[in-house]
């Protein structure tokens, strides 16, 4: 898939909710409910990168293997791709 930016709360909401990760590592079926329990609601920020055969996007597999998802100062990354195991990280920036 393409890089993606979006800026907008909703269109980033609405592309969370599109993201289903399976494989070794992290997983979620949805991301936009592992972003809420990180603590970030209303997301200022997102950027899509990579491609990942086991990272889907609306049903359609070669998903991104990095995303970032930013609120202020908190941030919620994923990063893998194929052939790794997949991490997240939430973090507070100064």
């Amino acid at each position: 898939m393409k890089d993606l930016i979006l800026t907008n709360a909703q269109e980033i909401l609405q592309t969370l909710s599109k993201i289903e990760l399976k494989g070794k590592g992290f997983v979620s079926e949805c991301l936009v409910g592992e972003v809420m329990d990180a603590g970030i609601s209303n997301p200022d920020f997102f950027k899509a990168s990579g491609e990942d055969p086991d990272a889907y996007y609306d049903g359609q597999a070669n998903a991104w293997s990095d995303i970032q998802v930013r609120e202020s100062k908190k941030v919620f990354m994923v990063y893998g791709g194929s052939g790794k195991t997949r991490r997240s990280h939430i973090a507070d920036t100064p």
